[in-house]
């Protein structure tokens, strides 16, 4: 199912799989405060679409994403002097001060990218060409990230006298360790994907014509052999367990969720199919069948 309603982006729902193409190929799919609202909105869509198991975020042509969209030169980066940008409508400025609370301060980088944390399906990048500043850094919260042969990756910010967006402060030590993670943004330089997966930034390298085929068949494997709210629940458990201060947290939630997920027609499906050799069909649903203590993490915000 493709859907013609976005300018910047692709939806392409196919049996499950959900494939979003950032399609600006006459920039290099540079990313604009268009394509950050049509991510976001996509991404809404596919939690609430009980049919998209996993997604799949690739780029349209040679590139994957260049970066921010220069376009606007020098003012680039200052939202106060921007007049293409809808989000930001208005002045942070107020009473000769920046306010730093408001919305207009935030970065688009960073909204994205949060969006793709709080996904409750699978996200796998497919990193098909270049793919630097928020290009490379809007991969991060991707769960799976698989590379192209003739793909390239910078933390470019330093070089352009901005700093590293997006959550990337969060992100990419936590993916490719503290030391690999400050060189490549201490230095700002463009590196070849062989790189990327010594460094620990993707988990594969695939020739270009491979690539795609390769992706799919990771979300095939999700989508025809597992519970979807199994791997919901295992996508937030995970990431939010990143920044748990002991393993009893972890403990405290894994037992809630086996407890509940133990009682639930889904765990009878998955014994049943098992020991009788055929392929299962598990019927709760992420949209109506998390258990009672979902979301666990909000209980944080009473406390």
């Amino acid at each position: 199912m493709a859907d013609k309603t976005y300018n910047t982006i692709l939806y392409d729902l196919d049996d499950g799989v959900l494939t979003l193409t950032l399609h600006r190929p006459e920039k290099m799919n540079a990313f604009t405060g268009e394509m950050m609202m049509e991510m976001i909105d996509a991404f809404d869509r596919a939690d609430a679409d009980d049919n998209v198991r996993a997604i799949i975020v690739t780029g349209a042509d040679r590139a994957f994403c260049a970066g921010a969209d220069l376009s606007q030169g020098a003012k680039t980066f200052d939202y106060e002097a921007r007049d293409d940008r809808p989000d930001k409508a208005g002045s942070a400025m107020k009473n000769g001060e920046i306010d730093w609370s408001d919305e207009k301060v935030r970065d688009g980088g960073g909204r994205l990218t949060l969006r793709i944390f709080e996904s409750i399906k699978p996200v796998i990048g497919a990193i098909n060409g270049a793919a630097v500043g928020v290009g490379v850094t809007m991969q991060l919260p991707m769960d799976i990230r698989i590379a192209s042969t003739k793909a390239r990756f910078g933390f470019v910010f330093a070089r352009r006298g901005i700093i590293p967006e997006a959550c990337s402060s969060y992100f990419l030590p936590r993916v490719v360790g503290i030391s690999k993670a400050l060189e490549w943004c201490y230095s700002g330089r463009v590196f070849d994907a062989q790189e990327a997966l010594d460094g620990g930034l993707v988990r594969s390298l695939h020739e270009p014509e491979d690539l795609l085929p390769e992706a799919r068949r990771i979300a095939r494997e999700i989508a025809d052999n597992t519970s979807s709210v199994s791997v919901s629940l295992t996508r937030q458990m995970m990431w939010r367990m990143l920044g748990a201060d002991h393993p009893m947290e972890a403990h405290k939630i894994d037992s809630r969720a086996i407890y509940s997920r133990g009682q639930t027609e889904d765990a009878k499906e998955g014994v049943m199919s098992f020991l009788e050799k055929r392929q299962p069909e598990y019927p709760c649903k992420p949209s109506k069948d998390m258990p009672s203590f979902y979301p666990w993490w909000e209980e944080r915000k009473y406390s």
